[in-house]
């Protein structure tokens, strides 16, 4: 199994470098057209060049477009925590949770007393029948 190790990692890198190139918008690729650096990835992948040229030279790598980093951004965005106990959104969820569970209890309720009811007039019939 070991042996088919070098084989299957030339492979992945070949398919994510042709799905990258794939799904690069034209912009962002850089020297060659995409067309072009699709066949190269293709061509050269079996011996890396192509995968390798590509995540080096054909892919525009940036940071956003905002200039900050996510973590930077929830840096700056400090929000107030609020306890569950504490939160009113929160409390008037769980009551209407609730509300819809206990009627839905008191439906299942119904639908039990309803089908016993059914029951014993099945048993009394079915004594009355044999009685007879």
């Amino acid at each position: 199994m070991l042996r088919y190790l070098p084989f299957l990692l030339v492979l992945a890198l070949w398919i994510y470098a042709f799905i990258d190139c794939l799904n690069t918008p034209e912009e962002e690729v850089r020297g060659l057209p995409k067309v072009v650096w699709v066949i190269i990835i293709l061509l050269f992948g079996e011996v890396l060049v192509g995968p390798v040229a590509w995540l080096v030279a054909g892919r525009n790598r940036r940071g956003p477009a905002g200039g900050s980093t996510p973590s930077e951004w929830h840096r700056n965005q400090r929000t107030e925590f609020v306890a569950p106990d504490d939160n009113p959104e929160f409390l008037q969820s769980l009551k209407a949770e609730n509300r819809k569970d206990e009627s839905l209890l008191k439906d299942w309720e119904a639908d039990l007393r309803r089908r016993e009811e059914e029951l014993k007039r099945r048993e009394e019939q079915s004594r009355s029948d044999e009685e007879s």
